[in-house]
């Protein structure tokens, strides 16, 4: 909440979503929360553009896909939202799993984005930071920005690389040694040991813990491999 407004002042709060049950878990959850009235309900864009018009209010939380209406997909319905009315407080929920479509909602400068796959009490968390006018993103929105990513580092290491010497990069990066490695592949140590030097050639690598970091950075092996590192 406004650091500035009256501890005793509700915030006053708009829904929007064009699902009738989702509106009304919506409205359940929040009567809850102490200082928070319900002043306005809308079933898509337009409608809620029309409330937002009609009466005063701190918070909006609306779909990120709202069906009918009259501005187009969702991030247009966003986009106008936060040219209109830049002083409300807008977090949006949805089902989109695409990271590129998230990553254009943030751009458009909203103060949450939450999946509705996130824990539903996590919407306490995504409301009191957005009065605060910071920026909340649920752990589903934050894990699939974050999967995309990886996937994008590592398509680019396989760009960079001969399979043969992704195939020993990976292997010594999970803690197997270089004779290790020959054993498993057939291959002699000495190839081995030349696949692992031209790979960190052209990953602009120069030590093994550079190795291993970027192994994990860019998604060759998972987090939790660091600790088998040699």
């Amino acid at each position: 909440m406004n650091a500035n407004a009256d501890i005793n002042t509700p915030i006053r709060a708009i829904i929007a979503d064009d699902h009738p049950l989702v509106l009304l878990a919506l409205e359940n959850m929040l009567v809850g929360y102490p200082n928070m009235q319900i002043v306005g309900r809308a079933a898509d864009a337009a409608e809620l553009f029309t409330e937002v018009d009609r009466v005063s209010c701190d918070l909006v939380l609306m779909d990120l896909y709202m069906a009918g209406g009259l501005y187009g997909d969702g991030l247009e319905s966003v986009r106008q939202f936060k040219v209109r009315y830049p002083e409300v407080a807008l977090v949006v929920l949805t089902m989109e799993t695409e990271a590129e479509a998230l990553k254009k909602v943030i751009a458009l400068g909203v103060n949450g984005l939450m999946s509705k796959r996130d824990r539903i009490d996590l919407l306490h968390v995504a409301i009191v930071t957005a009065l605060a006018r910071e920026c909340y993103l649920g752990p589903a929105v934050r894990a699939m920005i974050d999967d995309a990513a990886r996937v994008r580092r590592l398509d680019f290491v396989r760009q960079m690389l001969s399979r043969r010497e992704l195939e020993v990069f990976t292997q010594y990066a999970c803690g197997f040694g270089v004779t290790e490695i020959a054993v498993r592949l057939g291959r002699s140590v000495k190839t081995i040991s030349a696949q692992k030097c031209s790979a960190m050639r052209k990953l602009a690598l120069n030590s093994d813990a550079d190795l291993f970091r970027f192994a994990v950075e860019h998604g060759v092996i998972p987090d939790d491999r660091m600790q088998h590192r040699r």
